[in-house]
Formats: C-alpha cells, sequence, structure tokens
C-alpha cells in the first residue's frame, strides 16, 4: 500500500483538484430493502467515449444480508498531504463501506479492477467494544487515520452517538474519537476545517428513532436533532453547540468551504415543523462565537390529498426534505435535493450569505413522478436524493432512495431504482446517462463515490 511518491489522485489545493482529470467509474451503494439479498456496490461507466457508458459494468455482492448500505468514503485522500499529520505514501485505493443497520464495516479494493474485492470486514461486535458505537454512517478520510461517525451507542439502539477513528492502514478500530463531548447525544454527519483545527458536527436522532421511520410524535414534539457542534479538533473537545430552533427538524447534511483559508459551509434542515418548508443554513464565526443563518427556505408545494401517502394527507401538501447539499470544489455551485418535491436546484454562493437559484430541475417527486426524458413514458418515485459533484464542477450525479424506512413512508408504492446525471453548465439532464430498473438488479441505489474523488470526500490544506 506504500508508496515512494504521493497518490496522483491527491491535491495539495482545490484549484488543483478542479483541474484533475475526469473520472471515469462512479461506485454506488445499493441495498436490498426486505434484507433477503447480499447489498453490493454497483460500478457505473461515466466515460462519454466508453461503449458501456451510462451501464451498470462492475458488480461486487456483499457476503452478509440486512447491511443496509448507506454512506460511504475513501481510506485515503487529499488531506494526506497536510503538513501537520502527514501520510502521502498510503493510496486512494479502498472503499470504507459501512452498514447503517447492521453496524458492519467493509473495505473494498478497487485497485486494478471494475469490481470492487472484499478485502476486510469490520463486526459489529469490534466497534462496539473498541468505540462504543453502532450503526456507523458517515466516512471521512482526515488527520491521522479514517473517522467514522455512527448515530448509536454500543446497544444498537440509544446514544450518544459519535466519531470513531480507524487505523488507515490496517482499518483497526482505534477508538472513540471525543475526549470531551459536552452537551452532545445526537449525530449524523461530520465535516472540518482542517487548517484552523475546527470539526463540525450535526445530528439526526438515535436509532431508535430513525429504523422504523420517521415518529410523528416524535417529529411534532421537536424531538429530532436541530444543533450544530462545533470541535477542537486536535485536543477532540466539544467548544460550543449552535441551535437553530427546534422548529427545524434534522439538521443533516454538512458541506464546508473548500478553501481551507475559510471558515463557514452550509448545513441543510430537513423539514420545519411549522409549515414543511426545508433551509440551508449558512454556519460562520463572528467575534469569536459559531453562528448560523438561514439563507435558503423552501417552501412546501400544496398538493391534492389524494395524490400523497397516509403520513401527508393531512397537510395537503409536499415537504421539499431537503435531504442531502453539495458543494462545487471552487465553493461557487451549492446543489440542493429537494428528495419530496422531486427538485434538484442549483445555486450560486459565491456570497455564501446571499444564494441565488440559478437552476432548477425535476425528476420524479411524491406527487408528480416526474419521467427522465431519456424514458419520458416511465413514471419515477422517489426524488434527487444523494447528490454528487465532479472535482472539476461540470457533472453532477444523483441517486434516488433515501433510507429503507423512510422510503416506504413517503413512496409507499416503491421508490423503484434510478440514476441521473446532469450537465452542470446547461442544467439539463444527459439522455446517455440513466442506469434504472433492473440495471441495479432489484436493489435501490444510494451514494455515489467517483473514482479519483469527488467535490465531498477531500478536504485541502493549501488554498
Amino acid at each position: 500500500m506504500a508508496l515512494w511518491t504521493p497518490d496522483p489522485t491527491f491535491y495539495p489545493s482545490p484549484r488543483d483538484a478542479a483541474t484533475a482529470p475526469a473520472e471515469r467509474l462512479a461506485y454506488v451503494a445499493a441495498f436490498d430493502r426486505r434484507a433477503e439479498r447480499p447489498d453490493a456496490m454497483a460500478v457505473v461507466d461515466t466515460d462519454p467515449a466508453s461503449p458501456g457508458y451510462g451501464k451498470v459494468v462492475g458488480w461486487t455482492d456483499l457476503p452478509n444480508t440486512g447491511d443496509e448500505l448507506h454512506h460511504f468514503g475513501w481510506n485515503a485522500c487529499s488531506s494526506a498531504l497536510c503538513p501537520y499529520a502527514p501520510h502521502p505514501h498510503v493510496e486512494r485505493r479502498y472503499l470504507v463501506v459501512p452498514g447503517l443497520r447492521s453496524s458492519r464495516i467493509y473495505i473494498l479494493d478497487t485497485k486494478d479492477r471494475i469490481s470492487p474485492e472484499i478485502v476486510k470486514v469490520i463486526e459489529p461486535e469490534e466497534l462496539a467494544r473498541r468505540a462504543g458505537y453502532s450503526r456507523p454512517h458517515t466516512v471521512h478520510c482526515g488527520p491521522e487515520g479514517l473517522y467514522v461517525s455512527a448515530l448509536g451507542g454500543a446497544d444498537g439502539q440509544e446514544g450518544p452517538g459519535g466519531i470513531a477513528v480507524l487505523d488507515h492502514l490496517s482499518f483497526e478500530v482505534l477508538g472513540r474519537w471525543e475526549r470531551d463531548r459536552g452537551p452532545q447525544y445526537l449525530a449524523y454527519d461530520f465535516w472540518w476545517h482542517i487548517n484552523h483545527d475546527v470539526l463540525v458536527t450535526s445530528e439526526w436522532g438515535t436509532p431508535s428513532m430513525i429504523e422504523n421511520g420517521v415518529v410523528g410524535e416524535l417529529l411534532l414534539g421537536r424531538q429530532y436533532g436541530h444543533k450544530l457542534h462545533f470541535w477542537d479538533l486536535r485536543k477532540r473537545r466539544h467548544v460550543q453547540e449552535v441551535d437553530l430552533g427546534d422548529q427545524y427538524q434534522m439538521a443533516l447534511e454538512l458541506r464546508p468551504a473548500h478553501d481551507p483559508t475559510r471558515t463557514y459551509g452550509f448545513a441543510g434542515v430537513v423539514i420545519s415543523v411549522e409549515d414543511l418548508s426545508a433551509s440551508v443554513w449558512t454556519w460562520f464565526q463572528e467575534d469569536g462565537r459559531w453562528q448560523a443563518r438561514k439563507v435558503i427556505d423552501i417552501p412546501a408545494e400544496p398538493a391534492d390529498p389524494e395524490d400523497l401517502p397516509d403520513l401527508l394527507k393531512p397537510f395537503g401538501a409536499v415537504p421539499p426534505l431537503i435531504t442531502d447539499i453539495d458543494l462545487s470544489v471552487d465553493d461557487r455551485r451549492l446543489y440542493v435535493s429537494c428528495w419530496g418535491t422531486g427538485e434538484i436546484k442549483q445555486y450560486d454562493v459565491s456570497d455564501p450569505f446571499t444564494p441565488v437559484e440559478i437552476g432548477s430541475l425535476r425528476i420524479g417527486g411524491i406527487a408528480r413522478t416526474q419521467a427522465h426524458p431519456a424514458a419520458p413514458d416511465v413514471p419515477l418515485r422517489g426524488g434527487p436524493q444523494m447528490v454528487e459533484v465532479s472535482r472539476d464542477g461540470r457533472r453532477v450525479y444523483l441517486t434516488n432512495s433515501l433510507y429503507g424506512a423512510w422510503d416506504d413512508q413517503f413512496y409507499p408504492e416503491g421508490v423503484g431504482a434510478w440514476m441521473a446525471k446532469i450537465d452542470a453548465g446547461t442544467f439539463a439532464f444527459d439522455e446517455r446517462f440513466f442506469p434504472h430498473g433492473d440495471d441495479f438488479r432489484g436493489l435501490r441505489p444510494h451514494q455515489v463515490r467517483l473514482q479519483g474523488g469527488d467535490a465531498s470526500s477531500d478536504s485541502y490544506c493549501y488554498p
């Protein structure tokens, strides 16, 4: 695994990353909702010059059932070049793939093969024993190791959730990251301002709050996460919490500025219990304190109750449900997935405090079932969910499944399976790229990672 020179997919700065060669493969986590078949890693050809373009060309079945693959990441990335914790002789080779429901973590080798090979399995007992966590969720390659957020404590049902650290060579679980967690209890996403020794975390809920779907009493009781937490990255100590307001339920995805000299970022909030709207917030530091300001507000859309699932019939409206956001590597474009209404929005965020909407596309949606232009007669369920942007900012990839139990509540007729690609310049769907239906062999596609890295996989230490 050691190299004499740094991996060529490691870039000192976001500017260097934006000039990198285009990806030729996309890795897509896909899961079986009924837990009767193994989940899998699908590999999709993204090279427009290839005869296999837009098709699933690789496939790796996992050895177990019931994992529910969710978010995953690379073992190493551009943060390996950071000067205070360098490890430049590793390579971006392995996918670290957690099962959100099983608490199992798979290590998949992608080198010199289309279909990745499973080389290690971390069982849930090891994660619980060594770190005290369960339900691993998000993976980031960072200073001194691999960081994996987890929603639950060792019992697999309640909290506190937090972050486990894995060795980036052996993939052994080293232990819990937090030395002093302060008031933090709920967990979800995390990211950092690596040059400023700042880590940021967000909140969803404990496993018992999410694994059987949205619990109406908890949502209306404002019990899901609504805070951001700021930490001293080097000291592993909680510094400050910022409460967005308990009406803003489920503060999930975090996307910090890629420019390592800046200390702002964006957080997506799934829903307001006051009006079913969704929102995006900018966090920033002012007068020595962290703050957050709502900068994007997306209202619910009225709909005929007959077109709505039971969960939404009393409201007569479709909530946008912001379930993912992604920031281009140049920090100029923010993409916002509205999984409920079936809309993907593009914003100019050159000024992070005054985003300007510059593009919108519809596909799927609870009430609309908008088709893809490549198959205009095929109504689609699900909506833009996971969104991933290429390093050069020119391509945007979407998949449509959120989380099994929640899919079933909002799309009771099923979400199907599809993946789409958008040209960021024209903001139009690529009609040649639409793997869907049987292409995913009956599984539901979730997160996408791009060969060589993407807009949400790397952090940089040089401007």
